[in-house]
C-alpha cells in the first residue's frame, strides 16, 4: 500500500468532552475509587526533591507527555476534566486486560491505543505536523519477560502505531520497520488503516502556523505559548504495567516535533532511549526531547542503574531524568514502574500529564504542576 496523499478537512475538528467513565469490572476493581491528591500529599511535603517514589502498589501507570503543563489558573474545569477522564480511560482500558487475567503486553497496549484515539493527545489521532504539513508517527512496545520488542517509525496511514509495533514484534523477524514499509506490514496484516485527515485537529494546524510563523522571524509568534503543540503539553503517550505473573511491559507512541523535518524520528519508537522493560528490573517510558533521550540512552541507562548500580527505581529515574539529560541539553519525563510495584514519574520539565492505578482499584490522576512539581 503507498502512503495516501494528505488531505486537509475544511472544517476545523472539535474536541469534546470525554464521557463520564464507568466503573470498573474486575475482582481487583470492584471497589475503586478516583482521586486527585493534594500537592502536599503527592511530594511528601518535598516540593522539588527527589528521590522518593511517587507510589507503590501500582500495576499499570500511563502518561501523556512532559511539557509546560496544565495552568490551572487558565484551564477551563472542562478542559481538566476531559485530560483527567482521557487519562482515566486509557488506565482502564489496561485494567480491563488484567483483571481477566492478560498480560502486561496486552495491558499497555490497549491503554495507549486508547491514548492515541483522543485527541488531546500527540498520537494517532491529534498528532501533530511536521514541516511539509503532513503526520509521521512513531510508536513502540517492549515485553519484559524475554525482551522481545517492536517498533515503527514515520508511519503515514496506520491509525493506531502501537498495533503496528506489536505487529513487528510478534509477526516478523525484527524490532523496526519505518515509513512506507511499516503501513505495508499493518495493512497486510489486517490493521485499520486511515487516510492524512484521519490524524487532523484545528489545534495542531494552528500550532504550525505558529511554529512556521516563528521560524520566519515574526517575533509575537515567537512569543507565544502556543508555539509547540498541544500548547499545555507535549502530548506524547506511553505505558508500564506488571501482571499476575509479574511480567513487566512498557509502550510509548507519538506524533513528534511540530514542524519537524519529514523524516525525523525521536525517541519513543527506540528501544532503550524511549521506550524499556526487563523483568525483575523495570518498564519505563519517556517522554521529552526526544533527541536527548537518545543521547543519553534514558530508559535503557535507568534499567541498568537498577540492575547493575543497584539503584532503586526512583534513585534510578531520578539520576538520568533530573540530572542527567539536562546536562545534554533537553527536558521530559519518565513514568518506571519496578517488579515490586513501586512506581515514580520524575520530570525535569515544569509538568508532566500522568496517572497510575494500584492494586486495591484505586486510580490517581495528576494534570497540574501543583500536583506534580517539577524535580530539581
Amino acid at each position: 500500500m503507498r502512503p495516501v496523499k494528505l488531505i486537509l478537512p475544511a472544517l476545523a475538528a472539535s474536541v469534546a468532552v470525554a464521557a463520564v467513565v464507568a466503573a470498573p469490572q474486575g475482582g481487583t476493581s470492584a471497589s475503586a475509587t478516583e482521586r486527585t491528591l493534594p500537592a502536599a500529599e503527592q511530594t511528601g511535603g518535598k516540593v522539588g526533591t527527589k528521590p522518593e517514589p511517587d507510589a507503590k502498589g501500582v500495576v499499570l501507570a500511563v502518561h501523556g507527555g512532559a511539557g509546560t503543563a496544565l495552568d490551572r489558573a487558565t484551564t477551563s474545569p472542562e478542559l481538566a476534566k476531559a485530560y483527567r477522564e482521557g487519562l482515566t480511560e486509557a488506565l482502564r482500558a489496561g485494567q480491563k486486560v488484567l483483571d481477566r487475567g492478560g498480560n502486561s503486553t496486552d495491558a499497555v497496549q490497549a491503554a495507549v491505543e486508547r491514548l492515541e484515539d483522543n485527541p488531546l493527545f500527540n498520537a494517532g489521532k491529534g498528532a501533530v505536523f511536521n514541516a511539509d504539513a503532513g503526520h509521521e508517527l512513531d510508536a513502540s512496545i517492549m515485553r519484559g519477560s524475554d525482551l522481545k520488542a517492536g517498533a515503527v517509525a514515520g508511519v503515514r496511514n496506520v491509525r493506531n502505531p502501537v498495533q503496528a509495533a506489536r505487529l513487528v514484534m510478534d509477526e516478523s523477524n525484527h524490532v523496526m520497520l519505518a515509513g512506507e514499509g511499516a503501513d505495508d506490514f499493518g495493512a497486510q496484516h489486517g490493521l485499520k488503516m486511515v487516510t492524512q485527515d484521519y490524524y487532523f485537529t484545528q489545534a495542531r494546524w494552528d500550532a504550525l502556523m505558529k511554529a512556521k510563523a516563528a521560524a520566519a522571524g515574526d517575533k509575537n509568534a515567537a512569543k507565544s505559548k502556543e508555539l509547540l503543540a498541544d500548547e499545555q503539553s507535549k502530548g506524547t503517550v506511553g505505558s508500564v504495567a506488571i501482571d499476575h505473573d509479574k511480567d513487566l511491559a512498557a509502550a510509548t507512541s507519538t506524533g513528534g516535533l511540530t514542524n519537524k523535518l519529514p523524516g525525523r524520528v525521536g525517541d519513543s519508537p527506540i528501544i532503550g532511549a524511549g521506550t524499556y522493560a526487563k523483568n525483575d528490573v523495570v518498564a519505563a517510558s519517556a517522554t521529552g526531547a526526544g533527541e536527548v533521550f537518545i543521547r543519553g540512552a534514558a530508559t535503557s541507562t535507568i534499567a541498568n542503574l537498577i540492575e547493575f548500580g543497584k539503584r532503586n527505581v526512583a534513585q534510578a529515574a531520578y539520576q538520568v531524568i533530573v540530572e542527567r539529560l539536562p546536562q545534554l541539553g533537553g527536558t521530559g519525563g519518565v513514568i518506571a514502574l519496578g517488579a515490586d510495584g513501586t512506581f515514580d514519574a520524575p520530570h525535569s520539565s515544569s509538568g508532566m500529564l500522568y496517572g497510575y492505578l494500584t492494586n486495591d482499584g484505586t486510580i490517581t490522576t495528576k494534570i497540574f504542576p501543583d500536583e506534580s512539581p517539577a524535580n530539581s
